[in-house]
């Protein structure tokens, strides 16, 4: 057969019919083809458009795959319409406006047909047409792979795009194909895009990946059902789901993908059965909207690359969780917002970096007979309107099981927390929550903890080997009945109260319900418990006078020394004018401390509380310092619990934070320094004659921070700024120190420090009285290396610092 020439092999047997003919164009040969014929075309490139309209064989020569190529300057290169049947063939398209390969009616057979072209699309589908097509590829990186619309349907086996400059497999109106181990990647768009009313797709033992874009994106009531299927590496959302969509994914994996691995929104459903979902890196589930659901059955997620919750429910959205495991994640399950909710039952939640279950902004989670381990915070219902029912779980190995916040009120039964680091169940600022048969065994801090006289309610619950005690509670208490401890075998009654009621019985003779506070109630421990060490007794109060006087040595500080006096001198007044009778001004005692490193903040914070303690302002008037460090945990939880004990190790006294600005970052992403703030706040409003805050720290940053916090600095109305030390200053303080440590200094030494220090660099190495303090030691041991020398020193070489023992500059 020549070479450009098709040869038309006819299926009748009519006697004035050739069985064969040859052509010199593929148009003319398709033109004397009739239903049946097979058109074998030799290699070559065929600059036509090629309309089939008859159920002919179009195929190109035996053994030779690629050789024949239709490829027309402009328009469809292939058109069929009807049930054709095409084998081996390449088909070039160079039109922006249409089709490369077009298939519009009819049941055609396509087969190891390659399109290669930068057209509209690759191959389209629409109408009534239902082609089956195998192995063909498609390669057009200027528009769509495959697109099926309009009613079309078809199966297309093993079938491969390429590259696609937009989606790489679109179906949109009605339209209701089949893709089986079909593989569709480096698309410039979705992978797989579904969209309209009526539109469906039905995909088995796919994969989508290297998408510039989203792997499968189903939308507008369109709905997809995904088998055996792989969705990876995705530029934007792995699976993503929107207005009214519903979506079915059965034994899929989805992985490394940058964004939500699956993203629904806008009442859209998906059912996600036996599938995985792992290295993602926002949510592993992002679920938003009224009458958007999720439900998952025996579903893995795990392994997230970000910092962002494994499951994100919010808006009104609904997800259900049934036999699914969630692990290596930073946070297993967020569900936020009024009619937010979340079911899970019989899951594992583990490897938990933050908090396995956060509930927030009126959102409700069930958990039933589910495993969190592994993790920070078990469960933490944040705020009011939260709740929900933690029912027959257990949490093991966290640092916190349970946390109930800010008037959130779950009922947690039946639940068990194994070896907690702080707390098996913590309720502060206003939290609610009932308790019931529940049990906390082997925690590093308190069985339950409640605090601010939360009013959560405790029956039946248990506690064991809780290393700092099982039961924990500020006045005026939770509601406690029935509850146990290894420390004593059940809370024993009150004492009869003077009327003959002996606490038994309560109105209408029902059982009495205790309160349980600091003072009793709580289980008593048992004879053979160890006895608490005694508390050490608080030192002496010294006179005002005496600590005024001590202020006054310190070297310079003459404004600051000023402010404080003024600021005694008012609390002073307004005591005696109490106890007169007569209306004392309010005088805020928190103060804030500007200043450079070794300006004396903390001296002058320590005098400070001795000085309220001598006139009676504070109970003992000693200092505890913090940092950001102390205060702010490693995850959701534990700073609310640092803060508070911190608190309450400088109750009757001055807590000092130093560097406090490092508790608001401009950047902060997940920091919990803002926890630590708001629990403070909230603590120095609680008890604000208990404790004094003294926040400190560089100038322009502090000046930031209670620009930005306005809640805080409304708490610390008096800023003392402490200037840095001079040169005479430094001087004096190297001058104090010679007489403490019994040294003189020589003719000379003096003036050579004052040029010392005039001369010393004043950048971010330079400390103040500190640098005044390292400038002595350093005097005295070069003092001692050369003083050593003697066989026999007098006490002047004992004692004398000379000029030379003058460090070098930095």
């Amino acid at each position: 057969m020549a070479q450009g020439s098709v040869q038309v092999t006819h299926s009748g047997t009519s006697r004035w019919r050739r069985r064969t003919g040859e052509y010199a164009s593929l148009t003319a040969a398709v033109e004397a083809a009739g239903d049946g014929d097979l058109l074998t075309v030799a290699p070559g490139t065929y600059r036509e458009n090629v309309v089939l309209t008859r159920a002919i064989t179009l195929r190109g020569p035996e053994g030779a795959r690629g050789a024949v190529r239709i490829a027309p300057t402009e328009g469809v290169a292939l058109t069929v319409r009807a049930s054709a049947v095409v084998r081996d063939v390449h088909i070039e398209g160079q039109d922006s406006a249409a089709p490369a390969l077009l298939v519009e009616d009819g049941s055609p057979d396509l087969a190891d047909v390659r399109v290669a072209t930068r057209s509209a699309v690759g191959i389209e589908v629409r109408g009534t047409a239902r082609p089956t097509v195998h192995r063909c590829t498609v390669d057009n990186p200027a528009g769509i792979g495959l697109s099926v619309l309009d009613g079309a349907a078809g199966i297309f086996e093993e079938c491969e795009v390429v590259a696609a400059g937009q989606s790489g497999v679109a179906v949109r109106g009605g339209a209701h194909p089949r893709l089986e181990r079909c593989r569709v990647h480096h698309a410039s768009g979705t992978g797989l895009s579904v969209t309209g009313e009526g539109s469906t797709l039905e995909a088995v033992g796919c994969e989508v990946y290297e998408i510039k874009g989203s792997g499968v994106q189903v939308s507008a009531r369109a709905t997809a059902l995904l088998t055996d299927c792989q969705v990876h590496r995705t530029t934007a959302d792995g699976v993503s789901l929107d207005t009214d969509a519903v979506l079915t994914l059965a034994d899929c994996d989805l992985h490394d993908v940058p964004e939500n691995a699956i993203d629904l929104r806008s009442r859209s459903v998906l059912t996600l059965t036996r599938s995985t979902v792992r290295r993602f890196g926002r949510n592993g589930l992002s679920v938003w909207d009224p009458g958007t659901r999720v439900d998952a059955y025996q579903c893995e997620i795990h392994d997230s690359t970000g910092d962002y919750p494994a499951v994100w429910v919010s808006d009104r959205a609904a997800a259900v969780l049934d036999g699914c495991q969630v692990h290596d994640v930073p946070d297993a399950l967020f569900v936020l917002d009024h009619g937010s909710r979340v079911d899970v039952v019989d899951s594992d939640l583990a490897q938990v970096r933050n908090t396995a279950v956060s509930v927030s902004d009126g959102a409700s989670a069930q958990l039933d007979d589910c495993r969190i381990r592994e993790a920070a915070t078990g469960a933490w219902f944040r705020d009011h309107g939260s709740g929900g029912t933690l029912s027959g779980c257990t949490i093991d190995s966290v640092s916190t099981g349970v946390i109930v916040t800010k008037g959130a009120d779950p009922a947690i039964e039946r639940c068990t927390v194994t070896a907690p680091s702080e707390a098996g169940f913590y309720v502060s600022a206003e939290g609610r929550g009932s308790f019931h048969n529940c049990r906390v065994t082997g925690s590093g801090g308190y069985g339950f903890h409640v605090i601010d006289g939360c009013r959560a309610t405790l029956t039946r619950c248990r506690t064991e080997r809780c290393a700092r005690g099982g039961y924990e509670f500020a006045e005026p208490g939770p509601t406690s009945e029935d509850c146990t401890s290894d420390e004593s075998a059940t809370h024993a009654p009150p004492p009869p109260t003077p009327g003959g009621d002996d606490g038994r019985t309560g109105a209408l003779g029902q059982p009495a319900v205790q309160r349980v506070g600091l003072l009793g109630g709580v289980p008593s421990q048992s004879a053979a418990a160890p006895q608490a060490a005694p508390v050490p007794a608080p030192e002496p109060v010294r006179a005002s006078d005496d600590v005024l006087g001590e202020l006054d040595t310190l070297v310079g500080l003459e404004s600051v020394k000023r402010e404080v006096r003024a600021l005694i001198d008012m609390i002073e007044v307004g005591r005696r004018r109490q106890q007169a009778g007569l209306k004392a001004a309010s005088v805020r005692r928190h103060l804030a401390f500007t200043g450079s490193p070794g300006t004396g903040k903390t001296t002058v914070a320590r005098l400070y509380g001795e000085i309220l303690a001598s006139l009676g302002v504070l109970e003992r008037g000693h200092l505890v310092e913090v940092s950001r460090v102390d205060l702010v945990g490693e995850h959701i939880g534990s700073t609310a619990i640092r803060t508070q004990e911190a608190f309450e190790r400088a109750r009757g006294g001055v807590l000092f934070i130093d560097e406090a600005y490092a508790l608001s970052h401009e950047d902060s992403g997940r920091d919990f320094g803002r926890e630590a703030i708001d629990t403070l706040v909230k603590l120095m409003e609680d008890h604000r004659d208990a404790v004094v805050v003294i926040v400190a720290g560089y100038t322009e940053e502090m000046a930031r921070f209670l620009s930005v916090n306005p809640g805080v600095a409304s708490r610390f109305s008096r800023t003392i700024r402490f200037g840095d030390y001079g040169p005479e200053e430094l001087l004096r303080i190297v001058e104090q120190q010679s007489e403490e440590h019994e040294y003189r200094l020589a003719d000379g030494t003096a003036e050579s420090l004052l040029k010392y220090f005039t001369a010393f660099p004043k950048d971010a190495a330079f400390g103040n009285g500190r640098t005044a303090r390292q400038t002595f030691e350093a005097m005295v041991e070069r003092h001692a290396g050369r003083v050593a020398q003697h066989p026999n020193p007098g006490t002047d070489e004992l004692t004398l610092l000379y000029p030379e023992d003058l460090p070098e500059l930095p």
